[in-house]
């Protein structure tokens, strides 16, 4: 997810985007331990996304 299509989400969406997010890296990570994933890079790539969630998120609250 690039950084513009995150700033086109309203505060919600990006909530509820970093919860599915991070759902979605739990059950990875899981996975990953019992038997390896065929692309473990998507592992990095979940986690920036969070934190390009997350910063944007963060970013809105300072401007309030």
């Amino acid at each position: 997810m690039k950084t513009s299509e995150i700033k086109d989400l309203n505060t919600e969406e990006i909530r509820e985007k970093i919860e599915t997010e991070k759902a979605a890296l739990t059950k990875m990570k899981m996975n990953h331990a019992v038997y390896p994933l065929e692309n473990p890079m998507l592992i990095g790539t979940t986690r920036r996304n969070i934190a390009r969630l997350m910063t944007e998120l963060r970013k809105r609250e300072l401007n309030k």
